[in-house]
C-alpha cells in the first residue's frame, strides 16, 4: 500500500470523483477530496497532508488564493495546480509567487499525473525531514552558543583548581624529608626532589645525567649480584610488579663520601590502560637511626646472653655433678627431674649460643678460621652423632660419598660441622617414623657439595622463600619449637665462606638441602685424585 495523506480539491465533483478512483487504483487510499476550496482550508486548519493537488479555476476562490493560505499553514507541503492551457500563464507566476511544486494541464496523461503525486509526496517528506534537521541543528547551535559562553569560565575555574593542586604537590614534593625520585625502566634517572640531592650532594642537572646503580648499593649479596643485569633488574624494575620496597639499600653521598642507610619503596607509573610500566616513583627514607637502634638493641642481646652463660654453664655442670653421684646416690624419681632440669639448661645454652653467633656474624665480628680438613671425618663424625635418634624413630639413615678416601677442604670446620649438624637434625626431625634419609657429600672440579634429602612432608613453596630468614620455625602447614636461627645462621656461615645454600622440597613428597663451597678443595687432594685415575 502507498503511504501518502493527499487532498485534491475541484469545484467539480466528476474531477473529484476521478482523482478518487485512479488513486484508489494506485493504492492511495489515505484520499481527502473537497469541492470547496473554503471547507478544504478548514480541513487543513486541524489535520495535515502530504500533498494538495487543486483546480486553478473554481467559484469560491481561485486556486492561486487557496495555494497561497494552504503555503502559509504548511510550507513543505507540495502542492500541484490543475490548469488548463489557456491558463498556463497563470500558473507559471503561481510557481513564482506561491512556490508550487507543479502544475498540470488538462487534460492528464494518468501515468505523469501519478509520477508526479509520487514524487511531490516524497518530496513534501523530503522538505519535513529537511525542516526537523534544521530545528535539531537550531537548538544544538543554541547549546553550543551556551556552553561556548560558560566555557571559558569552565577553562578558568578548572586552569585554577589544577594550579592550587599543582602548587600543593610542589610543595609536598620540595619540602618532603624524603629523597623523592623518578626513574625509567632500565633505572635511568629522570627527576630527583631537593630531599634526594641532599642525599647524594648532586645537582638535579647531573644526577638526571646518572642511573640509580650509580648512586645506591647494596651489600645483600643476591642483590650485589643482580648489579650488571641490564632492564632495571638490579632493583626489581624489570618484572610485572607494579610496588617494590628494597631494604639494605646504601645511598653513596658523592661530596663527603657517607654511605647512608636507606629503604626506598618504588611504585610503578602506567601511561596506558593495558598497565604498560615504563616509569617508577621512588621515596628515599634515611633508616640511620633505626639502623643505630638495631644495633643498640643487638649489643644489648648480645651482651645479656653472653652474660648468661656462665651461670647456666655452672648450673649444666652442678646438676651433672648431681647425677653423677657426686653428693650421695640419688632416687629414680630425683634422676628425672634433674635430667629435665639438665636438658632445659642445656637447650637454654644452645640458644644463648645460637643468638650469639647470629650476632657476630651480622655485626662482621666473627672472624672464619679456615684450615685444611679431611671432609669426609667431619661428615662421618655428623652422621654418627645423629644415628643414634633416627634409629630410635625407625628412619633409616644412609650416608654416601662421592670423592677421594683422604680428601680436604680448606674452610672452618667448626661452622662447616654447624651446618651440617643442623641440616641433617632438621632431617631427622622432620621425617616421619620408618622413613628415610640420604646423605651425599662430594667433591666436583675443586668444590665441594653436601645434601640431605628425605621423605617427609615437604615444605609449600610459598614457604621456602622464608626459611633462611631469622626467627623461621617451621611452616604455615607445621611449626617447630626450635629457635628458628638454625638455617638462618647456616646461610650466614655459607655465604661467608662464599658459598650457596639452597632446598627442593614438594608437598608430601620430601625436602633436600644442599650446600656448595667453591674452589675449597685443597690442591694437594686434587693432584693426588688426579695421579691415581691416571
Amino acid at each position: 500500500m502507498s503511504k501518502g495523506r493527499i487532498l485534491v480539491v475541484d469545484d467539480e465533483k466528476i474531477v473529484t470523483s476521478a482523482f478518487k478512483t485512479l488513486l484508489k487504483v494506485e493504492g492511495y487510499n489515505d484520499v481527502y477530496l473537497y469541492n470547496s476550496p473554503t471547507e478544504a482550508v478548514e480541513f487543513l486548519k486541524s489535520n495535515t497532508v502530504d500533498l494538495v493537488v487543486s483546480d486553478f479555476i473554481m467559484p469560491e476562490m481561485n486556486g492561486l488564493e487557496f495555494l497561497r493560505k494552504v503555503k502559509k499553514l504548511y510550507p513543505e507541503i507540495s502542492l500541484i495546480l490543475l490548469t488548463g492551457y489557456a491558463d498556463k500563464e497563470n500558473a507559471i507566476r503561481a510557481i513564482n509567487e506561491v512556490g508550487l511544486y507543479k502544475y498540470i494541464e488538462k487534460p492528464w496523461d494518468n501515468d505523469d499525473l501519478i509520477m508526479n503525486i509520487r514524487n511531490g509526496i516524497e518530496r513534501s517528506n523530503l522538505l519535513e525531514n529537511l525542516r526537523n534537521k534544521i530545528e535539531e541543528l537550531e537548538a544544538a547551535k543554541i547549546k553550543l552558543q551556551d556552553y561556548s559562553e560558560n566555557l571559558e569560565k569552565i577553562v578558568a575555574e578548572r586552569t585554577a583548581d589544577l594550579s592550587e593542586a599543582n602548587k600543593k604537590l610542589s610543595g609536598i614534593i620540595n619540602y618532603c624529608a624524603d629523597g623523592i625520585i623518578i626513574v625509567d625502566g632500565e633505572g635511568k634517572i629522570l627527576q630527583v626532589n631537593p630531599a634526594c640531592e641532599n642525599l647524594v650532594g648532586l645537582s638535579s642537572d647531573s644526577l638526571c645525567n646518572k642511573k640509580f646503580q650509580e648512586i645506591a648499593y647494596s651489600n645483600v649479596k643476591e642483590l650485589n649480584s643482580s648489579k650488571d643485569n641490564k632492564s632495571g633488574e638490579i632493583f626489581g624494575l624489570g618484572n610485572d610488579r607494579s610496588e617494590i620496597l628494597l631494604r639494605d639499600y646504601f645511598i653513596v653521598n658523592m661530596l663527603s663520601g657517607v654511605h647512608t642507610p636507606v629503604e626506598i619503596s618504588f611504585a610503578a607509573i602506567s601511561n596506558d590502560d593495558d598497565n604498560n610500566f615504563d616509569k617508577f616513583v621512588g621515596v628515599i627514607r634515611d633508616v640511620s637511626v633505626q639502623k643505630e637502634t638495631e644495633r643498640l638493641r643487638d649489643d644489648f642481646i648480645a651482651t645479656l646472653t653472653h652474660d648468661m652463660r656462665t651461670p647456666l654453664l655452672a648450673a649444666i655442670q652442678t646438676l651433672k655433678f648431681f647425677l653423677e653421684g657426686a653428693i650421695g646416690q640419688l632416687e629414680d624419681k630425683q634422676k628425672v627431674i634433674l635430667s629435665t632440669m639438665l636438658q632445659s639448661n642445656e637447650d637454654l645454652l644452645g640458644l644463648v649460643n645460637a643468638l650469639l653467633e647470629v650476632y657476630r656474624f651480622e655485626s662482621g665480628k666473627l672472624t672464619l678460621c679456615k684450615t685444611i680438613f679431611p671432609v669426609k671425618d667431619l661428615v662421618e663424625q655428623c652422621y654418627t652423632e645423629l644415628l643414634p635418634l633416627a634409629e630410635k624413630k625407625g628412619i633409616k639413615f644412609n650416608l654416601k660419598f662421592e670423592l677421594p678416601e683422604d680428601v680436604s677442604i680448606s674452610a672452618d670446620r667448626a661452622e662447616i660441622k654447624r651446618v651440617i649438624t643442623n641440616l641433617c637434625g632438621n632431617a631427622v626431625n622432620y621425617t616421619n617414623k620408618n622413613g628415610e634419609i640420604n646423605i651425599l657429600a662430594k667433591a666436583q672440579n675443586g668444590d665441594f657439595i653436601f645434601s640431605v634429602s628425605d621423605n617427609g612432608n615437604g615444605i609449600p613453596q610459598a614457604d621456602i622463600p622464608n626459611l633462611f630468614k631469622r626467627f623461621s620455625q617451621g611452616t604455615t602447614k607445621k611449626r617447630s619449637t626450635g629457635t628458628g636461627l638454625g638455617l638462618y645462621l647456616s646461610r650466614q656461615i655459607i655465604e661467608a665462606h662464599n658459598g650457596k645454600i639452597w632446598v627442593d622440597s614438594k608437598v608430601n613428597k620430601g625436602s633436600e638441602f644442599s650446600f656448595l663451597l667453591t674452589n675449597v678443595v685443597s690442591d694437594s687432594n686434587i693432584k693426588e685424585r688426579q695421579v691415581s685415575n691416571g
